[in-house]
């Protein structure tokens, strides 16, 4: 390929097509802090407070995103999740750049580059060790903790399994980092009673809890102590990302009893008998979160693991999940009415992964809106393979046929990297250039304080008024 010119082309108006962007963009939305409200970034590195000190590090490790991007450019695996040097990773990340031309990789490669590094050259062959040596440079003075707050960000909100002892975050509490870090209840284990490896998770559980397992009920015990400690540890979301299709059964509390005992006593579990154990704990779990005011949290629809052989070569999360077809709408609706019938609803956030289903999950969440907490019910920002431009604009265009964007919490990383938050720049300049060109239109009226106060709200202020983190 032709080397690419290599002058920056990320300027002050990147993706701002008119004067109005450019002023709802600068003068309303870039110096607002960020909320990152859910990621997979580690606490552990955060609390030890140690320069990363490579971009290799920084940038491959654990970035499905980008692995995706060099096997379809057909890099070697051994220069992706292999045993290949530092320095030999980057190069062949740097050839596989400007073949991700028209992917967001492209976009948030460069972004990150100028946010964090200052550095304006495309990346590509000609300019790689240039920016791996200048970045290095810079890394090997940036703590994990410095490359938050350069950011402005105020609050990141990591994912963690219920057995988790969140030593790492009463660490990080007790320091003076600029950045708040909180847990968040992820608490897909729980469900898999139909694997081999749950009675293992049992154990671990047990440990944690202080609590012997041998029935349910004490099971129940055990979960209900996690969600307390996690609770005094500042926790206020929960999570769930199971990705397979899912329904809500109805199951008595004698008869998730009866299946669990069975789980205990090694019998085989029918495909129903597993449903109904996790309809179960999908209404019990979510009664206590609303119990706690927390948020609870449901990315669903992804089909993951599919090619095996790259699994049992890498392991999980390698990069070769991608978007399912199940269907969501019925199991969203026999949950959340179940819970209201009660009026035990907690707020609630959910994701969709396949965008077929947009409008399934934006009007979904518009059946129980409830007066007293607005934007109670948040269909989520565009995530995984839909956090990107056409799929934050369509998020944002569907949200405001749908239901209320004025009240939306806005963008969240999803990331496992601590240089991904230029995303967050990424897309507040699209919502701005979204409303601008309605004003261009005369579709909303020209009073751009309105439109300027409606921008920060959803960059900001709506995520702090909703989660009402804990001083």
């Amino acid at each position: 390929m032709k080397p690419i010119d290599s002058e920056g082309f990320i300027k002050d108006n990147f993706l701002l097509n008119s004067k109005a962007a450019e002023v709802l963009y600068h003068d309303y939305a870039k110096d607002m802090p960020i909320i990152d409200y859910h990621n997979h970034l580690s606490a552990k590195q955060i609390t030890e407070d140690k320069p990363i000190e490579n971009l290799t590090d920084a940038w491959l490790q654990g970035d499905h995103y980008k692995w995706r991007g060099m096997r379809a450019n057909g890099i070697d695996e051994d220069f992706i999740t292999g045993s290949a040097s530092k320095a030999d990773k980057f190069k062949k990340w740097a050839e596989t750049v400007p073949y991700t031309l028209r992917n967001p990789l492209f976009h948030w490669t460069h972004l990150e580059l100028k946010r964090y590094f200052d550095i304006d050259l495309v990346l590509q062959p000609s300019t790689a060790e240039t920016i791996y040596e200048q970045a290095n440079k810079i890394l090997v003075d940036k703590t994990p903790a410095q490359l938050l707050e350069q950011m402005n960000v105020e609050v990141v909100c990591t994912t963690d399994d219920p057995t988790d002892d969140l030593a790492y975050h009463k660490q990080i509490a007790k320091a003076d980092f600029f950045t708040k870090v909180y847990p968040t209840f992820r608490a897909d284990e729980l469900f898999f009673i139909g694997q081999d490896k749950f009675s293992g998770y049992l154990k671990k559980l047990e440990i944690a809890s202080k609590t012997e397992i041998t029935n349910f009920s004490e099971f129940i015990a055990a979960i209900d102590s996690r969600l307390t400690y996690f609770n005094e540890n500042g926790c206020r979301l929960s999570d769930f990302g199971v990705g397979e299709a899912l329904s809500i059964e109805d199951c008595t509390l004698e008869d998730a009893s009866v299946i669990f005992k069975k789980r205990l006593d090694s019998e085989s579990l029918s495909a129903l008998e597993i449903n109904k154990y996790r309809s179960f704990l999908f209404i019990y779990l979510a009664k206590q979160y609303h119990k706690l005011d927390w948020a609870q949290q449901y990315h669903l629809g992804p089909i993951r693991n599919n090619n095996s052989r790259l699994v049992e070569q890498v392991g999980l999360d390698a990069g070769c999940d991608s978007i399912g077809d199940f269907p969501m709408a019925e199991f969203m609706s026999k949950l959340f009415n179940t819970l209201n019938t009660t009026d035990q609803l907690a707020k609630t956030i959910t994701y969709n992964l396949n965008p077929s289903q947009n409008e399934v999950f934006a009007t979904m969440m518009g059946n129980f809106q409830t007066g007293g907490t607005p934007g109670k019910m948040q269909w989520g920002s565009g995530w995984w393979f839909l956090d990107q431009k056409d799929g934050m604009e369509k998020q944002l265009n569907t949200l405001s046929n749908m239901g209320l964007l004025s009240r939306f919490v806005g963008m969240l990383t999803d990331s496992r990297s601590f240089l991904s938050f230029p995303r967050h720049e990424y897309f507040r300049r699209i919502l701005c250039d979204i409303l601008a060109e309605d004003l261009n239109k005369g579709l909303v009226p020209n009073d751009i304080e309105f439109l300027g106060t409606m921008v920060q709200n959803i960059c900001y202020h709506n995520a702090v008024n909703y989660f009402n983190f804990k001083k």
